[in-house]
């Protein structure tokens, strides 16, 4: 492709970048969500909301198939004592969904959503932060702290993808070719099902489904299907790989909280229970009547789960400082 044929895609892309965001900007506003904020990170237009003024960062890792809307019922009063970040995650919610080219650095990858944490909280003027997953946010909360423990000061990790799904599925490199050249036909397919089944998908995270609204299913929806988001998830879901995380566990140097719903369907209890066996410095609580998702279910149980694992690693942070005095 001559250079200025390049320049000229390069351009398109960007302002269709732009229109994007400021289509994104003016949903979030419409929703009410004046506290949304967009920042460039790696290639994507990240959207996410931040709250609170304390010294401590928490980032907020939703699963997939969700948004930054997860954490609505304990954003705020994790605030009340830490700054607090939740972020849409590529693929998904109002963050942009650019396509991978030999021009743009954009990926899907398991590793690039890692950098892509550590680049936001330096972006946003922080050395390091305590990361929070849920489902595949814990999977690429894990593996960021194993990749980059200098920027991770702990973690917690509700029902997080370790032993299944997410983190073992993989597609196979010597078909990777053949996928990526009929990605628009994939993407159409996985549209397709997705639309039929995503209804039923949300429900099943659920233990107690009746505190699930139709308004907050609609939401989620939204957030999901905006954009060209098939393609965008089939770019998420080809470069899928075995990330061989319980061949790292032991290796893992921050201190760890894992959180169960004592009901989840997605990843079983005993996967929960195993992780914090084999983490070394770990903590377990087990969310009773909960599924896959307790930060919703049950959120007062998880707030306080949490500020217990962050006054753990404060007083023991303390004791370290006493001690070398």
């Amino acid at each position: 492709m001559p250079a200025h044929a390049g320049w000229a895609v390069a351009e398109l892309r960007r302002l269709i970048s732009l229109f994007t965001t400021r289509k994104h900007t003016e949903k979030a506003m419409k929703a009410g969500n004046t506290e949304s904020r967009f920042i460039e990170v790696n290639g994507f237009n990240v959207h996410y909301r931040i709250a609170g003024n304390g010294k401590q960062l928490i980032v907020l890792l939703h699963g997939s198939f969700l948004s930054l809307r997860s954490w609505r019922l304990v954003f705020d009063k994790l605030a009340e004592t830490s700054t607090v970040i939740a972020f849409d995650r590529p693929a998904f919610g109002m963050t942009s969904r650019p396509l991978p080219s030999k021009t743009s650095k954009v990926s899907y990858t398991p590793e690039a959503q890692c950098e892509l944490v550590v680049s936001l909280v330096k972006n946003l003027g922080f050395n390091h932060a305590l990361l929070i997953g849920n489902s595949t946010g814990g999977t690429i909360a894990l593996l960021t702290a194993l990749r980059h423990p200098e920027s991770v000061e702990g973690l917690v990790l509700a029902d997080a993808m370790i032993y299944s799904g997410y983190a073992t599925s993989e597609v196979p490199a010597f078909i990777k070719p053949a996928l990526k050249a009929l990605s628009p036909l994939f993407a159409g397919l996985m549209k397709f099902l997705i639309s039929r089944l995503y209804m039923r998908l949300i429900r099943a995270m659920w233990y107690k489904k009746e505190l699930l609204g139709n308004d907050v299913l609609a939401a989620f929806r939204s957030d999901l299907m905006t954009g060209n988001w098939s393609r965008a998830f089939w770019e998420l879901f080809s470069e899928t790989h075995h990330l061989r995380l319980d061949e790292r566990l032991k290796t893992m140097s921050r201190p760890s909280l894992v959180i169960t719903g004592e009901h989840d369907s997605m990843v079983k209890k005993d996967e929960s229970i195993r992780l914090a066996g084999e983490l070394p410095c770990a903590e377990l609580v087990v969310v009773p009547d909960c599924g896959h998702l307790p930060q919703e279910e049950q959120p007062e149980a998880f707030v306080q789960a949490v500020r217990k694992f962050l006054k753990s690693i404060a007083d023991n942070n303390n004791h370290k400082v006493q001690g070398s005095e």
